[in-house]
């Protein structure tokens, strides 16, 4: 059994986390920490965990976290770095949802999150994880830096478009329109995300810049092996989770003959949670509520020279938790879909 512990188990990824280790089963929950519930049983405050779970949080210093396998961060973004070094030291794998480990380049961190990095030097070892991209990296892994949300619904409905020996569409012109769910924010007190506030509304934000822009284009950048251009608009939408990715690519003019639909359909044709939908598809995000499947359409409207490509993700599941537990299931030599084979819920 993998030994698991949770830093941050009260915010929406951590409840995540909590209700998809307790039925892994090759797990065993070790420790949940969070210094202001210290002593809560987890069911306590998350009442669908009655009967799975029988933990308490725990206060950080209190938790034995140096007796678990592996460690995942449900934490804002400098807590894993300031824990890793130690941790690392005990042998214990980390695994972190926030930003510390995801740029590669310490100073584009420091510009888009407002502090140092503390360890640049576990930041040089560490696994941006991705698994249908990095898989091999991953196994061997000791630190995994977990994509944000947006960047994976982004990486994942171009890649199979970028992983080619030549470009097939403008790269330097990519466009990203997305949609993500209140929980997308976290659990907290925040005027933009109050019922009153949130529903019944549609807006954009972070136009001029969004964090996940320079993770994307480092990802697309990776995965190309070209320069890569991409204008990235997020938007908030009244549902509690889910992201809709709308992405939109120029064909170059020798890639007309291309068969997209058949492109993405043999890119991801041995990936359990990424689903290539029939031609003209239009994915729902309910079709992907609670669980880790990603669900993609590419469309060609009228067969002229722009590419669509529609892309569903649950942003607590794939988007955070679940993704995390699929590095872990690669990293421990496990059936990578161990624990995930949850049914989308519906309605």
């Amino acid at each position: 059994m993998i030994k698991v512990g949770i830093v941050g188990g009260t915010g929406y990824t951590g409840v995540e986390l909590l209700r998809i280790l307790c039925a892994h089963p090759q797990v065993q929950l070790t420790a949940i920490t969070s210094r202001k519930e210290d002593g809560l049983p987890v069911a306590d405050m998350y009442p669908s965990l009655r009967g799975h779970v029988s933990l308490c949080f725990s206060a950080p210093e209190k938790a034995d976290l140096g007796a678990c396998d592996v460690v995942f961060f449900a934490t804002p973004h400098g807590v894993a770095m300031a824990q890793a070094r130690e941790l690392l030291a005990a042998g214990v794998k980390v695994i972190d949802l926030a930003a510390d480990f995801r740029l590669r380049d310490t100073k584009t961190f420091e510009t888009w999150y407002g502090m140092p990095h503390a360890c640049p030097d576990i930041l040089e070892e560490a696994v941006y994880g991705l698994p249908e991209v990095n898989r091999e990296q991953i196994k061997g892994a000791r630190v995994i830096g977990l994509p944000g949300c947006y960047p994976t619904s982004m990486q994942l409905g171009l890649a199979p478009l970028l992983a080619q020996g030549k470009p097939l569409v403008n790269e330097l012109g990519l466009i990203a329109d997305c949609k993500s769910g209140v929980s997308g924010a976290g659990r907290k007190a925040e005027i933009s995300t109050l019922l009153a506030e949130a529903s019944d509304n549609f807006k954009a934000y972070g136009v001029k810049g969004h964090r996940h822009l320079p993770e994307t284009v480092q990802g697309l950048e990776a995965i190309s092996g070209r320069k890569v251009g991409l204008t990235f608009v997020p938007h908030l939408v009244p549902m509690i989770r889910g992201i809709h990715s709308t992405l939109y690519a120029q064909l170059l003019p020798e890639a007309r003959d291309t068969d997209f639909q058949a492109l993405y359909e043999n890119h991801f044709a041995q990936e359990r949670f990424v689903d290539v939908m029939p031609a003209g598809s239009h994915p729902e995000t309910r079709s992907v509520r609670a669980s880790n499947m990603m669900r993609i359409a590419v469309h060609r409207p009228g067969n002229g020279d722009l590419l669509v490509i529609l892309v569903v993700e649950d942003n607590l599941v794939k988007g955070a938790a679940g993704q995390g537990v699929q590095c872990m299931n690669i990293m421990f030599g496990l059936d990578e879909a161990a624990g995930l084979m949850h049914v989308p819920v519906l309605p």
